[in-house]
């Protein structure tokens, strides 16, 4: 539990257990919207920050994310003692795209931006199409029921990814297990064998830092078609990429390049699950596979906030004036539930038309590279399960991690049967 100083509602941002319970999250954000767009919070262990719940405070923030909100080394929000246990450590801070500002965020974005462009992505397609049918064919295997986020929708995004990085299938198991290290350490789960939370989050990190440089070594030495290979050997300004700064590319692929993904597919299979009627639309009609992935990433918004911070005093559109300098968080599970900019904000709905206003992904300099990659994996899958699986319905509840930077559902139990 952790103790607030200011307004109780704050607790859902700094609470790991309270994402748990996306029902009872959502209930209080939608309060938060209506009558504290902008909430004051001070939580013990952590920095002050102002909350920010409104579709356009969170548009407007991200938006200006080049010329007045700056992103910073603490831009993921974390407790402070996960920084002061990495200053302890001597591992160095995070240096990703997520943490850098201006043209060391533009420059060092160059470095894969090639990957991640519209016909790149499409290139991938036919990889992507193979390895989604390796996983929906486990289906026909697992005997009726599974784990739909365990045993197809983790293992099937990280095998993607890894794919793309060059890293051998034989290394998969760890890279997962280091992930959930890294953004589960708050989740008793994924403790295993450690004690502390504290301890699985630097075992992980130090454990990426030995494997990504072993991989660096062996790209160098003998340079393949990879995204390794492109990190390696990346420069800016001329110059090779700090230590730092190439480790934490590795890092922010390795894992935001599937965790994300594998939340919104899980999450958003959960949700269709429970509203059968559109189910079977999209079951009917392979042509409404699109629109409901985007509704299923609205809804589920895996990325749950960025810690921001003005270089001016400056007035959001709600009114509202952030001090200069002062944290701000962004949350994007709330904005994506803003009634005044979705109709029936609160309902899911795969024929809605405004779900293009979604900020899953967020907006403008610091949009997800990996943005079109995740929604092919998603739909990819989604077509494949529906080729496959006949009728299919949850078999028990589904479980979320606990986790305030990125989470989603963890364990989804489902029950088919198949064509």
């Amino acid at each position: 539990m952790v103790e607030l100083h200011s307004d109780p509602r704050g607790e859902i941002f700094v609470n790991a257990q309270r994402w748990t319970d996306m029902t009872a999250w959502h209930e209080v954000a939608a309060d938060l919207r209506r009558d504290d767009p902008v909430l004051e919070v001070v939580a013990e262990g952590w920095e002050p920050f102002r909350a920010v719940t409104t579709h356009p405070d969170v548009f407007e923030i991200s938006r200006r994310s080049v010329d007045v909100f700056r992103n910073t080394e603490h831009s993921a929000p974390a407790s402070d003692l996960v920084y002061q246990m990495l200053d302890l450590t001597g591992f160095p801070y995070p240096k990703t795209l997520v943490h850098m500002h201006g043209k060391e965020h533009q420059d060092h974005r160059k470095v894969t931006n090639d990957w991640f462009k519209p016909m790149a992505v499409k290139e991938l397609q036919p990889a992507i199409d193979r390895i989604a049918d390796e996983f929906a064919d486990r289906l026909l295997d697992l005997g009726g029921e599974c784990d739909f986020a365990q045993d197809i929708a983790a293992p099937y995004t990280l095998h993607v990814i890894m794919g793309i990085f060059g890293v051998p299938e034989s290394d998969e198991r760890l890279m997962l297990e280091l992930t959930q290290g890294l953004f589960g350490s708050a989740d008793p789960e994924y403790i295993g064998e450690f004690t502390d939370p504290i301890d699985l989050l630097s075992s992980s990190l130090r454990k990426f830092g030995e494997y990504f440089a072993e991989l660096t070594a062996d790209r160098r030495k003998s340079p393949t078609g990879d995204l390794a290979t492109v990190i390696a050997n990346g420069t800016v300004d001329g110059l090779p990429l700090e230590d730092a700064a190439r480790l934490w590319y590795y890092i922010i692929v390795a894992t935001a390049g599937h965790d994300t993904t594998s939340y919104g597919m899980s999450g958003g299979l959960e949700v269709l699950l429970r509203h059968p009627d559109q189910l079977a639309e999209v079951w009917a009609d392979p042509a409404l596979v699109t629109p409901a992935v985007e509704e299923m990433l609205r809804w589920v918004s895996p990325v749950r906030a960025f810690f921001r911070y003005p270089t001016e005093d400056y007035q959001l559109p709600s009114g509202y004036v952030l001090p200069k300098d002062e944290a701000v968080l962004t949350s994007y599970p709330s904005a994506n539930r803003d009634e005044h900019v979705f109709a029936h904000s609160m309902e899911f709905d795969i024929h809605r038309d405004d779900v293009h206003n979604l900020l899953t992904f967020g907006l403008g300099a610091h949009y997800c590279l990996g943005a079109q990659v995740a929604r092919r994996e998603i739909r990819t899958m989604l077509t494949k399960v529906r080729e496959r699986v006949a009728t299919i319905e949850l078999a028990g509840e589904p479980q979320w991690t606990a986790s305030t930077f990125v989470s989603g559902v963890k364990h989804l139990p489902v029950r088919y049967t198949l064509r």
